[in-house]
């Protein structure tokens, strides 16, 4: 058994001073506020865009499975897409939230808008991002809507440019949305005050 001793109100354990200091160090940081547990975090809502049937021709035949494109976000800036394959489609979707939840990437919002006109590219779909004024809402459509209400957006009009394959367009509003900087991010990178760019 280990022996124990009392000092002051707590009870502790024979310990060098410097085990004690680092065993206390997590606990201190949480007490304090410092860091913020996991339980605090905003949790993650996910929405499927599209799930589709796919085959592949084998030997024997044809072998059938199930692709799922998830999209996931905290509606407060951060959004994330994923693609799932498995044989049941709860398997397929469970996958494509799984990949979603690690491609989570942090998007600019401005006054419930975007920063400002962008067209955002993948293969041959193109997606044009425009910022909207308050009481407009999300005009968007199909694949797109989605991606910019877990994101967080409230007003915003959009138009998708050539193809409306479900994925692409995802991802196009996804690059769309990447790729845009705030007036903040350009002065910090350009070593100027906002004032001076404006």
């Amino acid at each position: 058994m280990v022996n124990k001793k009392s000092q002051g109100e707590g009870t502790f354990l024979n310990l060098s001073e410097d085990d004690q200091k680092v065993r206390c160090v997590p606990w201190q940081i949480k007490k304090g506020g410092k860091t913020k547990p996991m339980e605090e975090k905003n949790e993650l809502k996910e929405k499927v865009v599209a799930i589709k049937r796919v085959a592949k021709v084998v030997k024997g035949g044809r072998n059938f499975r199930f692709s799922a494109v998830v999209v996931v976000g905290d509606e407060n800036g951060h959004v994330g897409v994923g693609n799932g394959k498995a044989a049941e489609v709860p398997d397929a979707i469970k996958k494509a939230i799984q990949e979603a939840k690690k491609n989570l990437i942090e998007v600019p919002i401005v006054e419930t808008s975007v920063p400002h006109e962008y067209v955002g590219r993948f293969g041959s779909a193109k997606v044009m991002l425009k910022p909207a004024a308050v009481g407009t809402g999300v005009i968007a459509g199909g694949s797109v809507r989605p991606v910019l209400e877990l994101a967080g957006y409230k007003n915003i009009r959009t138009k998708v440019i050539g193809t409306n394959n479900p994925r692409n367009v995802v991802y196009a509003t996804l690059e769309g949305l990447k790729s845009m900087q705030t007036i903040e991010q350009v002065a910090k990178k350009r070593g100027k005050k906002v004032e001076e760019i404006i």
